[in-house]
C-alpha cells in the first residue's frame, strides 16, 4: 500500500469534482475547491473520520470494498478504479467478476432521477443502485448478498421475489430472466458469475431448467411492468432502459401515464417514501 500516493490520489480527484457533479447542492458560500471531504465520505456511505485518515494517511488500511465505495462515490473510471486498488495495494479487480462498479457517466444520469423511480441493474440482475422512490416501489433490491444479489436466482428459488407482479405475468418474467441469463452466460463463460448462478439454478429450480432446455433468446428489453404494491395496489408502469455496453449494465427508469390512476400512485408513493412513512 502507497499511503502517500493513494491519499494524493484522492485529493486530486476530489478536489476535480463539483456538488453538481455528484447530485448535491452547491450552497452559497463555498470556499472549498471541488467536494468537501465530507462530503466524499457521505456520498461513498462512510463516516467522515474514515476518509479523512485516508486522505491523511493515517489509519488502517482500507478494505477493498471500502476503495470500491470510494470509487462509486468520486465516480472513478474503471481505468481510475484499477489504480486506485493498486495504490491501495491490492489486486486489479476482474473486470466482468466485479460488474458492481458503476460508469461515470451512467452516475451522473442517474443522479439527475433522485425524485424518479430508478435503479441501476447488472446484467445479472444486481441492482446496484436506486432512488429513494425506486425503493418504496420494489423494495430494497440492494441489501442482497451471494446469489441472491441477482433477481434471476432469487425469482426461481424465493417465491417472496414474484409477489410484487401479478402471477399471470409470473410466466412471461420467467421466460425473459432465463433470456437475460443465458446472454450473460454466453458472454462471460461458465467459469464466471453467471455460471454460478446457471449451475445452482438447474440444481436447484425445475422451471429454470425446462425454460434453459429450449434456449431462450430475446433482445435487451424492459417491457410495460404491473406492481402489486403491498399498500396501494396494481400500478400500470412503464419501464425505459439506458443500456452501458461497456459495462453491461442498464439504467431502468419507471414512469406512468400522466393522469392515470397509476400516476396518482406513483405521486402519493413519492409523498409516502419521502416521509420515511
Amino acid at each position: 500500500m502507497d499511503r502517500a500516493r493513494l491519499a494524493d490520489f484522492l485529493r486530486t480527484r476530489r478536489e476535480a469534482l463539483q456538488p453538481e457533479d455528484v447530485g448535491l447542492p452547491r450552497g452559497r458560500r463555498r470556499r472549498t475547491r471541488g467536494l468537501r471531504r465530507e462530503e466524499v465520505a457521505a456520498i461513498s456511505d462512510m463516516s467522515t473520520d474514515y476518509y479523512s485518515r485516508i486522505e491523511q494517511q493515517r489509519g488502517p488500511r482500507p478494505s477493498e470494498q471500502m476503495l470500491a465505495a470510494i470509487a462509486r462515490g468520486l465516480r472513478l473510471s474503471l481505468e481510475e478504479r484499477d489504480h486506485l486498488f493498486r495504490l491501495g495495494g491490492y489486486p486489479t479487480p476482474r473486470r466482468v467478476a466485479r460488474a458492481d462498479h458503476i460508469n461515470p457517466g451512467m452516475m451522473r444520469i442517474f443522479d439527475g432521477l433522485e425524485e424518479t423511480a430508478a435503479q441501476v441493474v447488472s446484467s445479472l440482475g444486481e441492482t446496484l443502485r436506486q432512488t429513494r422512490l425506486a425503493g418504496a416501489l420494489l423494495g430494497d433490491e440492494t441489501a442482497y448478498t451471494g446469489l441472491a444479489r441477482s433477481l434471476h436466482y432469487r425469482w426461481f428459488t424465493d417465491p417472496e421475489s414474484r409477489r410484487i407482479h401479478p402471477e399471470d405475468d409470473h410466466p412471461t418474467h420467467s421466460r425473459l430472466l432465463a433470456s437475460d441469463l443465458q446472454r450473460a452466460y454466453t458472454r462471460d463463460g461458465r467459469d464466471s458469475r453467471a455460471g454460478a448462478i446457471v449451475d445452482a439454478l438447474l440444481a436447484g429450480s425445475p422451471e429454470f431448467a425446462a425454460l434453459w432446455r429450449e434456449h431462450p433468446v430475446s433482445a435487451p428489453y424492459c417491457a410495460a411492468k404491473r406492481i402489486q404494491h403491498p399498500r396501494l395496489g396494481l400500478l400500470e408502469l412503464h419501464c425505459q432502459i439506458l443500456v452501458d455496453p461497456d459495462q453491461s449494465q442498464s439504467l431502468q427508469v419507471f414512469t406512468a401515464t400522466p393522469g392515470s390512476e397509476s400516476h396518482e400512485k406513483l405521486e402519493l408513493l413519492s409523498v409516502i417514501a419521502g416521509q420515511g412513512i
